[in-house]
């Protein structure tokens, strides 16, 4: 029989009941709350454990109690890896003691027998402590016993320090614990923020009718860099295969001069361990790498887990592929999508165990090759258990590694690879495009459970997805979308140079490009009088400034009376940093109305004036009270972003009124 009279009945935030891991950042505070009570009113002490998983001692953070039984406290982790965490709980005897000594004092009433309750308890707790307090408590325990006055011997009994040392040495024999340790996965700082730009290398810098090598993809670094992105993201730079390769827009009929499509991996040269001797070498990847770094830039390389028929894989392993009746290998199709020139693997070939291993050493030697982000190529075609026993083995040989998960496919699908491991997620950004939508989407992505397991990464097109929104949209709605993805999400990004060009053209009826890259080298002029360089590289510049963007879990929408016009802030964790953003989702009209800013909650008092700083323009204006009218023509700027001001310290601060 348990005589234990505590309950621990949940504890918060957890996915699957630590089942799956809670993500979070190093450096970020990390709170947990728990449900926790006993029967009658004894006090309780009330601590969160936490630990890297496998270390020998435990830390310890008192929980402070908020309201109807709920608990709370926080950490910082300060390393990566992954933390375990629990709440333990106890009737605190000694503190039980004291509040009703204090009640009975404080109602006039002797307390000899009370005092010799505490001198027990005392005694019994020395017998627990170390020699550096066992004398001190043994001491304490004497005088509450002694014949000096009962108001002396209450005092003595009150005091703070006594029950600082009583704490440290608690009978915790009946201490009861959540019923397990949860897991808490810690990430570098590149997991929770970062702006992303893709690029194809071969078409970085064509020259003489041909495509770019890397060392000649080098001259687009320095200006990616300016931009301020922070990873450049590559697709698949392995040799491309010969058989059924597409032609330009996707054609299924290739001529002599097609590069062919880089998903369709494998060749003479070699599979995913190899480079396409149109790119260059290993020393020339290496130094690409380098020049990257020193420009303070991070590659991502694409992990596409498919082969081309001419992939060495195909002749030394065909036991892994699907064949048809007659013998061949089925290709990949998403109806009526045909992908000719690819062949899926089969995961549940007999020899799955080989094939599982092979693929994770993909992934481990371009890890020992420097990289350490990766983007995965469908990962939803593939099984939720491989990619969790994959991310999961590399991450403990490079713990520093992160992996985007390039999903679109059904929500619960998109949300278990996100719990299966994947540091951060594509989403359904590209499709939400009116206010409520937005504002739905990104409430459930930020206001619920989700936000405990999944990071979104905001990707305003990609290059098998041209929106009809930036289609019709013109210049507006690319600057319009950049805002967006850059304030509602911490981690964002373009494919360019089609994004900063405005490219909007599309194969009619689809959303796939006219003379998509996937297929032919592109020629860029990158000095284009419709380029939005400067506008993307203002908003990075924002993005890096503010603390406020730098995290998700503040997003919180405000009131306009206007449904064209979206309004919403975040906050910095301290508090510190209040950035308010206001865009015109019409990229074709100028629309106005009232935002109705929420004054209370800003910590803003009712009368007082305060200064709205437009980081894009640099106007300032002074607002005062809840209620502020805008109005936003889309061909100047679709976007306000402003950065409040809540106290004004000099006569100067109202110089820049405009």
């Amino acid at each position: 029989m348990d005589d234990r009279r505590v309950v621990v009945a949940s504890v918060r935030p957890h996915v699957h009941n630590g089942r799956f891991a809670v993500k979070r950042t190093v450096g970020t505070r990390f709170t947990v709350d728990a449900d926790v009570f006993t029967d009658g009113h004894d006090s309780l002490t009330v601590v969160l454990r936490h630990r890297l998983a496998g270390a020998p001692r435990w830390e310890e953070v008192d929980m402070a109690s908020r309201y109807n039984d709920l608990w709370a406290a926080a950490f910082i982790p300060e390393q990566v890896g992954t933390y375990e965490y629990t709440v333990e709980a106890w009737i605190d005897h000694f503190a039980s003691w004291r509040e009703g000594l204090a009640k009975k004092t404080e109602a006039g009433q002797a307390v000899p027998s009370e005092l010799l309750e505490g001198a027990a308890l005392i005694e019994a707790a020395a017998a627990r402590a170390d020699a550096s307090d066992r004398e001190w408590l043994t001491v304490r325990a004497e005088r509450l016993r002694a014949a000096a006055p009962e108001e002396e011997r209450v005092r003595e009994a009150m005091e703070p320090s006594l029950l600082a040392v009583m704490r440290r040495h608690a009978d915790r024999s009946r201490a009861v614990s959540y019923d397990h340790p949860l897991p808490l996965r810690v990430e570098r700082e590149r997991a929770g923020f970062g702006a992303w730009y893709e690029m194809f290398p071969r078409s970085a810098a064509p020259r003489d009718g041909r495509g770019s090598t890397l060392r000649e993809a080098e001259v687009r670094l320095p200006e990616i860099a300016a931009m301020g992105f922070d990873v450049l993201y590559l697709p698949p730079i392995h040799p491309i295969g010969a058989t059924h390769r597409k032609g330009r827009n996707n054609s299924v009929t290739a001529g002599p001069d097609d590069v062919g499509s880089p998903w369709a991996i494998g060749g003479a040269a070699g599979g995913h361990k190899s480079i396409e001797p149109a790119l260059g070498t290993f020393e020339d990847f290496d130094h690409f790498v380098a020049a990257a770094k020193r420009e303070g830039l991070e590659i991502a390389l694409d992990i596409a887990f498919q082969c081309s028929p001419d992939h060495p894989y195909v002749r030394e392993h065909p036991e892994w592929f699907r064949k048809r009746p007659d013998g061949t290998i089925q290709y990949a199709e998403n109806p009526p999508k045909k992908y000719q020139d690819i062949y899926p693997f089969d995961f549940e070939c007999a020899d799955w165990r080989g094939l599982w291993e092979e693929l994770k050493s993909v992934v481990v030697f371009w890890a020992e090759r420097g990289v350490r982000i990766f983007r995965i190529d469908n990962p939803h075609t593939k099984p939720f258990r491989f990619w969790e026993w994959l991310i999961e083995g590399v991450q403990r040989q490079f713990p520093d590694a992160i992996f985007l998960s390039e999903a679109f496919t059904r929500p619960k699908v998109m949300q278990y690879l996100a719990k299966s491991g994947f540091t951060q997620s594509y989403t359904y950004f590209t499709w939400r495009n009116t206010k409520s939508d937005l504002e739905a989407y990104f409430t459930e992505l930020t206001a619920t459970d989700i936000r405990e397991y999944l990071r979104p990464n905001l990707f305003t097109n990609t290059p098998d997805i041209l929106h009809e929104f930036l289609q019709f949209g013109g210049r507006p709605a690319f600057q319009l979308r950049l805002v967006l993805a850059a304030t509602l999400g911490a981690n964002y990004g373009i494919y360019g140079p089609a994004f900063e060009l405005c490219e909007g053209r599309a194969i009619p009826g689809t959303e796939e490009y006219v003379d998509s890259e996937k297929y032919q080298v592109r020629v860029w002029d990158r000095e284009s009088h419709v380029s939005i360089r400067d506008f993307v590289t203002r908003v990075n510049e924002i993005r890096r400034a503010h603390p406020a963007l730098h995290q998700d879990h503040s997003l919180r929408f405000h009131r306009t009376d206007n449904e064209q016009i979206l309004f919403y802030s975040k906050t910095s964790p301290d508090g510190a940093d209040l950035v308010l953003v206001v865009v015109n989702l019409d990229p074709h009209h100028t629309q106005e109305g009232w935002l109705h800013v929420p004054i209370e909650e800003f910590g803003i008092a009712a009368g007082q004036t305060y200064q709205a700083h437009d980081l894009i323009s640099d106007a300032r204006y002074f607002w005062e009270g809840d209620r502020s009218f805008v109005r936003i023509d889309p061909q100047i700027c679709p976007a306000h972003v402003f950065v409040i001001r809540r106290r004004l310290h000099t006569e100067r601060d109202f110089d820049y009124f405009q």
